[in-house]
Parts: C-alpha cells; structure tokens; sequence
C-alpha cells in the first residue's frame, strides 16, 4: 500500500509539473480574452426584419472573415435580433470593423464615361443630364433617372439603372464614374486571394463559379476594350480595360492596393457577401491598459484568497493542511498547462469570467478536503487508528465527492451549452477545475494522507502533527 501510494502521488506530480513546464519551455500561455488583453467589441442591427436562418447564416459569414483576420477566439452570437460581436487582442480594430460588418455586395458594370472627382453630392438620389460635368456624351445621361449611390446606401434598386459612383482611395474620391446596369455580382466568384502581380503592385486574383465562368466570357466579348467597373458597396475598387474575350475562369482585380487593402478585400470575397445589411448599434473598444488592470485586480482577488485558504487550512488541520497546499498547488500548474495548450492549438481565451470561475473553484477544490478529513476525524474519534481509518474513511468521502463535484458539473454544463458571452467562459473552467478536483481527489489527495498516516514523524509532531489536525490523541 505504501509503495503504490507513494508512486501515485509522484506520478501525479510528475506529470503536473511536467505539463506544467513543457508549455513553459514552449512559450505557450493562456490566450487572454478581451476584457484583459484588450480589443474590439461591436453590436450591430439588420436593417430589416430577418427570419432566424438569416441570422445565422450572417453569423456564420462573420465568423469565417474574424478567423480569416486571425483573431483568436472570437466570440460572435446572437443576443435576440441582435448581433455581438468580440475580437480580442485585434491591432487594429477600425480595420476589423471594416471587414466585419461589410456587405460586400460586388458588381461589375460598365463604364459609360468618367466626371470629375467634385461633382457635389446631389440633394435627391437622381441627377439629370444637367447636373453631370460636360464629360459625360448625352447618351449616358439622357435619362432624368440617373441615380445616384453612395456607399452607405443599399443598390439592390438601382442594380438595373445606371448610377453615378465614385472612386475613393484613403477616404478621398480621386474620381466618380457614369455606370450602366449591374452585368455580373459577386455571386458568380468562387474565391479569391490577395497577391503581387509581376511588376510588384498587389492584385486580388480571382476565381470564377461554373455558371459565373461562361457569363463573365460573354461580358469580355461584348465589352473587349472597353472599360467595366468592379464596385464594392457603392464604391469603384478599379474601373480596368478588358484585355481578353476569354478568361476560363480566372481574373484578377488590380487597383492602388497596399497589401492589407488587398487582404482584405479577398478575405471579404472569400467568405461571401452578408445575407442583410448590417447597422452598427455600439462599439466598444478595451485598451490594453484598462485590459491589464482587470487581469492585474482579477489575479490579486484570486491569490488573496488562495492565501488566506493555504493559511486557514494549516491553522486548523495542521499537517493536512499541507496536503490542500501542495494538492491545489498540483492542480494549479496542471491547469496552467491545459488553459495554455488549448489557448494555444484552439485558441481558448481567458477573461475575467473565466477567471471568476477559477477563483470559485478554488473552493469546490477545498470542499473536497474537508469532507475527507472531517470523515477521517469522525471516524477516528468512533475508537479506530488514524491509519485504518484513512481508506475507510476516503471511500465514504468520494462518494460524496463525486456527487457534490457532479451537481456542479452539470450546473457548469448547463450554463455552457445554454448561455452566451461571458458566461460560457466561468461554466468552461468552472467545469474544467471540477473534473481535475475528481481526478486529484483519488490520485494525490488519498495516497499522500495514506503516506502520512503511516508515519509516526507526522502522525505524533506535537504542534503540526496530522493527530493534532484531527484534535484525537489515538494514532
């Protein structure tokens, strides 16, 4: 028994500590959730009414832009007709918002003629012949219905007029441009990549659809040598001449893209346009100061009361109190080593909730010492010895162990799987501290006291030993 005993308790802390400094020597550690790293958190509204597979086929797009940006662990839900989105740790979070939330409803349409960059904003969604710089031929502007797009405005009505739109670089219009009906959308493209072309300028080269191949070859016929405009929500990205009569489904959308413009233009394309326009409601954005001082407060709530439990313990069940120590010491650094490898390879965050959760199981953990050691007190005070009362004693106490560490289980469970936000995160770790205390329990808390009690050096110590712990005389 004590043999067994004692390879148990070394294999346990073998293998914690070992976790422990493998992801140490790893450079992994837990990935902090926004509320303690910093970063972006948004609402946004559809502009309509939209049924429930609508939402989350929109939620579903979204996710697929966030982990295309490599945004760890983002945290994208619904909260009724609503939609919340958190990325944390995002650098450049105006960037984000952009990509997130854009339509990107892409069309292509011929370019009837250019005008000048300052054509003031008109004060009706129509402008007539009249009100367009001399540039433009009368035949592109004879109708008294030439609507007028900007790229906050829908253009699922204007798709078969012809529209004035303007080319904006950096946030200023280089140029506007007279457009006929929409020939293709973006429904027609499969997917597409940001790269450089030969000369080194950043392009974004495309893929077309089986359907979408043959309709943009009949466009390149009808159009070769003549300029079509690739628009993006209200937007001309690039206006390029047709140089072939037949693409076999591969293009390339070239313009004055740096490389981030260009990822993120193909990033948008890749996942598909949004179902519903989308309007932001609020933005949030955390600073990593105001981050580090909530993981700094949430850090020195949980040692403060670490240490007041260590210390409590060791006052009263003196050298038992040794053993909740060095067990929530064990289990502090195999927790370590789960939270980082997870944060790690599935980009598990931490946040305040989290932590939360792990401060509290701080004392399911204890709860379980002491159901033990209060059985082996009575049970020892019924006449026996402390060392025959050590296995006895343990398999009445794990039976209420169980029970009390499932009862939370399934209320973390529960709170998991039927929650959003936050919350998930205190039920994750919560539930994750549960099972360990279960696993520890039997593996390290049960033969270290077997251990003890079979030593005479701990069992009689006149102030720390585990009898005066006990407060029995009979060892």
């Amino acid at each position: 028994m004590k043999r067994s005993s004692l390879i148990m308790v070394l294999a346990t802390v073998v293998i914690s500590l070992g976790a422990f400094f493998a992801v140490l020597a790893l450079n992994y550690k837990p990935v902090l959730g926004l509320d303690l790293q910093g970063g972006l958190s948004v609402v946004y509204a559809p502009a309509h009414p939209v049924n429930q597979a609508t939402l989350n086929e929109t939620i579903s797009i979204i996710s697929n832009r966030v982990n295309g940006l490599g945004v760890a662990e983002p945290n994208i839900s619904a909260q009724g007709h609503n939609i919340v989105v958190q990325l944390p740790g995002v650098k450049d979070p105006q960037a984000a918002l952009k990509v997130v939330g854009q339509t990107a409803t892409l069309r292509f349409r011929p370019v009837l003629c250019s005008t000048t960059a300052y054509v003031a904003p008109p004060k009706s969604l129509h402008l007539t012949a009249a009100e367009l710089q001399p540039t433009c031929p009368t035949s592109a502007t004879n109708s008294n219905l030439l609507s007028y797009v900007p790229s906050t405005t829908s253009q699922s009505d204007t798709a078969t007029a012809n529209v004035l739109l303007p080319h904006i670089t950096n946030n200023v219009v280089t140029a506007r441009y007279v457009l006929g009906p929409t020939l293709m959308t973006g429904a027609s493209l499969k997917t597409a990549v940001a790269g450089l072309d030969s000369t080194g300028n950043w392009i974004v080269q495309f893929t077309l659809t089986s359907t979408g191949s043959p309709l943009f070859d009949s466009i390149a016929k009808q159009y070769y040598q003549k300029n079509i405009a690739i628009v993006l929500d209200g937007n001309v990205i690039s206006a390029p001449t047709i140089n072939s009569t037949s693409f076999g489904g591969h293009g390339q959308i070239s313009g004055a893209f740096n490389q981030s413009q260009a990822d993120n233009l193909a990033l948008v394309l890749r996942y598909g346009a949004l179902p519903v326009q989308l309007v932001q409601q609020t933005v949030q954005t955390i600073s990593p100061t105001l981050g580090a001082a909530s993981l700094k407060a949430g850090v020195f709530a949980g040692l403060i009361g670490l240490i007041a439990v260590m210390i409590y313990t060791i006052l009263y069940y003196r050298a038992l109190g040794v053993v909740v120590v060095t067990g929530l010491a064990t289990t502090a650094a195999l927790l370590w080593a789960i939270i980082s490898y997870i944060g790690h390879s599935s980009g598990l965050t931490l946040d305040l909730s989290g932590v939360t959760g792990l401060i509290v199981s701080i004392g399911v953990t204890v709860d379980s010492y002491i159901v033990f050691f209060e059985r082996l007190k009575d049970d020892v005070r019924d006449g026996r010895s402390i060392r025959a009362s050590i296995d006895r004693s343990f398999k009445k106490a794990f039976r209420t162990i169980v029970a009390a560490d499932l009862v939370s289980f399934i209320g973390a469970l529960l709170l998991y799987l039927l929650s959003i936000g936050p919350v998930r995160g205190f039920a994750f770790f919560l539930g994750l501290s549960t099972i360990l205390d279960v696993i520890t329990s039997y593996t390290f808390t049960r033969p270290l006291v077997i251990l003890l009690g079979r030593s005479e050096t701990f069992t009689r110590a006149r102030w720390f030993g585990v009898a005066r712990g006990l407060a029995v005389s009979n060892v």
